[in-house]
């Protein structure tokens, strides 16, 4: 495993914004940019993006052109970052972020350390090997994803995955895949979390979090 990544952790923004839109990767990645200029170029930064409250028994997607996602006071925004980058990431608190013409205020942080749980799922996986119609087939999107992560020196027990969902860009949309994997050793879970898997970390691709429930998952991938 890279010793590079030896110190890896979600710095946690509360922020206030009342609604984004359903696919907000691109604009909130640029937004802080232009507050952290650092974070195009460090290598181990990755972009959680942010997601409404669950319905039902998992989180459900608005649909159609211009659905926005209504927040929640609770929700949070979040950056996967070295140890070392939280302080410079910290100048964010208290700015108001306009993410695709919403304004959302930056407000105080805390720090999140990765997790040794043995499930992890990622909502958006982009895989460097694969194109927008590999995406579309499931087993050729698990082949890769295991080719990826053997690459890693990473195996999983179980591996699901979920829908197709388009991140835009103005050069392009991305057809990425959720992606659930069970039965991990803790070091490998780390070490996924660490590293990430495949490409546009920095559009919230290939980010993992720890997920106790198993069938909850399944729901979520749906």
């Amino acid at each position: 495993m890279q010793d590079a990544c030896a110190d890896i952790v979600d710095a946690v923004f509360a922020i206030s914004c009342r609604s984004l839109p359903v696919d907000h990767a691109y604009a909130l990645s640029r937004a802080i940019q232009a507050e952290l200029p650092w974070f195009a170029q460090e290598p181990h930064a990755g972009l959680h993006t942010i997601h409404g409250a669950a319905s039902g028994s998992g989180w459900l997607r608005p649909e159609g052109e211009g659905a926005l996602l209504q927040l929640s006071r609770r929700a949070k925004l979040a950056l996967r970052l070295p140890r070392r980058r939280l302080d410079d990431a910290a100048v964010m608190i208290g700015c108001t972020l306009q993410v695709a013409n919403q304004p959302l205020r930056v407000d105080s942080l805390s720090v999140r350390p990765l997790s040794r749980i043995t499930t992890l799922f990622s909502r958006s996986v982009l895989l460097a090997e694969t194109n927008d119609d590999a995406a579309d087939d499931e087993t050729a999107f698990l082949a890769a994803a295991t080719r990826e992560l053997g690459a890693l020196g990473i195996d999983a027990a179980r591996m699901l995955c979920g829908r197709v969902t388009p991140v835009a860009t103005p050069a392009r949309t991305h057809q990425t895949r959720s992606l659930m994997l069970a039965g991990l050793a803790p070091e490998h879970s780390l070490a996924l979390q660490q590293q990430g898997l495949g490409a546009e970390r920095k559009l919230g691709c290939g980010l993992f979090i720890p997920h106790k429930d198993i069938a909850d998952l399944r729901s979520r991938l749906d």
